[in-house]
């Protein structure tokens, strides 16, 4: 039922589409590119209707051995020919440029909305929708822009290509009379009906045979995705999975990915090979079907040979516009599983804050309310995080910090301390309570796992803020702080820190980048626990020194230097109190639509 409803709102996930087109940077040259390619489709379709209409005179001239009437329709078809030519030439390149502009648009409206304050993370946590972003915003949306060019200059092709023959196979057949037994019957027109009849019986003969297609692609294209997820994670891990000798493993980790894919290929062969009988049968049919229609009108006198050459070109040209969703319809399917996914991204996206259902949610402040604490302290009152496994919360029920205190806050192995960290950093919000930052005093937050982007090292020690920020001094009195003075020399060279630095320099490097920015409010995930001692010690006095007036919450394991922390919380989990569930409308959503792989 889900697949169906999802299936049936094409409308609205085009209407979602054109949205985000509209209000991208691009809006301008997608109209500009599509209103210029209509008007080369018109004059190409004009041009054709010549090339039609000079079919009677070439072969009328052809059929009297007439050599100078022949010679004459020569240069007349190099003239058109020619003509179409060029708009042929122009159409490919507005077509290709209207690709590039719809690609920009759609991947900078999900770009801009993927990256808002943190809906990348929640969108993370809404269940397979949130599966393998990466895939929907490069390979996904480059293929939907593809086919929605190609399919929208081709339909329109066929538009302009249906109303213009409809005139010229209308004016041969207006005066048609079927003579049986006596009894005349009028059929004005009747290579138009024949032709509309022709192309209406294929295209419902191909929409029964080809429906399974839209979700037979769309679950391909999720396999292809887990697919390359798990290649890409084994080139990350390559060295671990290398010292554990798990190669083995893996090889069948992506045996498996790598069969649910060709799974899906085969439903997709097996589609694909039943649709090609019918349109490859039409297609055989349609060589013989224009002569046999105008045959009549020919060994009834009222057709020259020239004429029926004519009025057979005609059909062919209008039946092959009204036949466009037979001839399009193995690519419509594709470029529908693409839509449902692409469309199905961006209304996540959209809507990544309403995941999850509990009774509350945890309340963030910018300060605190009435005389509940002084202005400078950091309070967090009754917090209570829900989660899959139960509720996480601290022993006390309110708790201060002052600027400058360090806390420290430990528990158990699986008593939820990442939960807090992100319930903290505004990441988790289910749950109740309330957490209050000082009025214009952001909490500055490290994960347990250091993130060095790619680029200069002062990009990567400035980051997020800009570059210039900062001085020249500054950057290599962080660096020399940290104990990293060999990296000075390569502040502005830019590289893959990620892979240049080990772990122990990464962590370091993002101490330096808190050091650089001094905030007064520091939230640190388990950041030391593993961090060697000399770069363990450096930190600690910097906290003493350059970072004295900052407030430290540590959630961690252990002390790392006695007495440094001035506090220390315990964090408990109760399991029966605030369980986390899924929000109901977003359960189903997404396996009717990529169901499980079939056996291989």
């Amino acid at each position: 039922m889900a697949a169906t409803a999802a299936q049936a709102s094409l409308v609205a996930q085009l209407g979602m589409m054109v949205r985000a087109l509209w209000a991208s940077p691009a809006r301008s040259a997608i109209v500009a590119l599509t209103a210029a390619a209509a008007a080369v489709i018109v004059t190409t379709a004009y041009g054709q209707v010549r090339l039609n209409r000079w079919n009677q005179p070439f072969y009328d001239a052809l059929s009297r051995r007439n050599l100078h009437g022949f010679a004459v329709q020569l240069l007349v078809f190099a003239i058109i020919a020619g003509s179409l030519l060029v708009l042929n030439v122009a159409q490919r390149w507005l077509g290709e440029m209207l690709k590039l502009k719809l690609r920009a648009g759609l991947v900078h409206d999900l770009v801009e909305r993927w990256m808002q304050p943190r809906r990348a993370f929640q969108l993370e946590s809404a269940g397979p929708i949130g599966v393998n972003p990466d895939q929907r915003l490069h390979e996904d949306t480059r293929h939907l822009t593809e086919l929605s060019s190609d399919l929208a200059l081709g339909l329109m092709q066929a538009s302009a290509l249906l109303v213009s023959f409809v005139g010229v196979l209308w004016s041969i057949s207006r005066g048609f009379a079927l003579h049986v037994g006596g009894v005349t019957l009028a059929l004005p027109g009747y290579m138009v009906w024949a032709a509309i009849v022709y192309a209406f019986s294929a295209s419902l003969l191909t929409y029964w045979t080809g429906r399974r297609l839209i979700p037979d692609n769309a679950s391909r294209y999720a396999r292809e995705a887990d697919l390359r997820y798990t290649l890409v994670r084994v080139n990350e891990h390559i060295d671990a999975i290398t010292l554990a000798g798990g190669e083995a493993d893996e090889a069948r980790r992506i045996e498996l990915d790598l069969a649910a894919v060709l799974a899906a290929m085969r439903r997709l062969v097996t589609g694909l090979t039943r649709l090609t009988w019918v349109t490859a049968g039409y297609g055989w049919i349609t060589l013989v079907v224009p002569i046999l229609v105008a045959a009549p009108l020919y060994f009834a006198g009222d057709l020259s040979f020239g004429g029926l050459m004519m009025a057979a070109a005609a059909f062919t040209q209008l039946q092959s516009s009204l036949r466009w969703f037979v001839d399009n319809f193995s690519t419509i399917a594709d470029w529908r599983a693409t839509l449902l996914r692409v469309a199905m991204f961006r209304r996540a996206v959209v809507s990544a804050e309403v995941l999850h259902r509990t009774e509350s949610r945890i309340q963030l402040g910018g300060e605190p309310a009435g005389d509940a604490a002084p202005a400078q302290t950091l309070v967090i009152d009754h917090l209570e995080i829900a989660s899959p496994s139960g509720c996480t919360r601290l022993e006390g029920k309110r708790l201060e910090i002052e600027p400058g205190e360090r806390v420290l806050v430990i528990g158990e192995t699986g008593v939820g301390k990442t939960l807090l960290f992100r319930a903290l950093a505004g990441l988790w919000p289910w749950g109740a309570g309330r957490i209050t930052h000082p009025r214009g005093q952001d909490l500055y937050c490290m994960p347990r796992t250091p993130y060095v982007p790619p680029g200069t090292l002062k990009e990567a020690l400035a980051y997020p803020s800009p570059v210039d920020r900062f001085k020249t001094e500054d950057y290599l009195e962080a660096l020399h702080r940290l104990g990293l003075d060999r990296l000075a020399p390569a502040l502005d060279e830019s590289r893959r820190w990620d892979h240049t630095l080990n772990e122990d320099e990464q962590q370091a490097v993002v101490f330096a980048r808190l050091m650089l920015h001094a905030p007064r409010w520091i939230l640190v995930d388990e950041a030391l626990d593993s961090i060697d001692v000399n770069t363990r010690d450096r930190i600690v006095e910097m906290f003493s020194r350059e970072l004295a007036h900052s407030g430290l919450i540590y959630i961690g394991r252990a002390d790392p230097k006695g007495g440094f922390f001035s506090r220390v919380l315990h964090l408990v989990n109760d399991p029966t109190t605030r369980r986390l569930a899924r929000h109901q409308a977003e359960q189903p959503r997404a396996a009717p639509l990529y169901p499980p792989p079939a056996p291989a």
